[in-house]
């Protein structure tokens, strides 16, 4: 499933991100996400979500949410 799908507040280890744009994979590895890591959608908009990662919380767009694999 993807982000999201996923339940708020529930930690989800990323299995994978499904993207071709080769600068936003590199902007998610930044952020520390990739695969293997844990992340926990923290609250959820219309058009984006609250994502935790590490110590750090991020807003990402549904399009991005719907490119990260949990």
């Amino acid at each position: 499933m993807n982000l999201t799908e996923a339940q708020l507040g529930e930690e989800y280890i990323v299995k994978e991100i499904l993207t071709d744009d080769e600068e936003l994979d590199a902007f998610l590895f930044t952020l520390g996400c990739y695969s293997g890591e844990p992340i926990t959608v923290v609250s959820r908009k219309k058009d984006n979500c609250v994502v935790s990662i590490k110590d750090g919380r991020y807003t990402i767009d549904n399009q991005l949410a719907e490119a990260i694999f949990v």
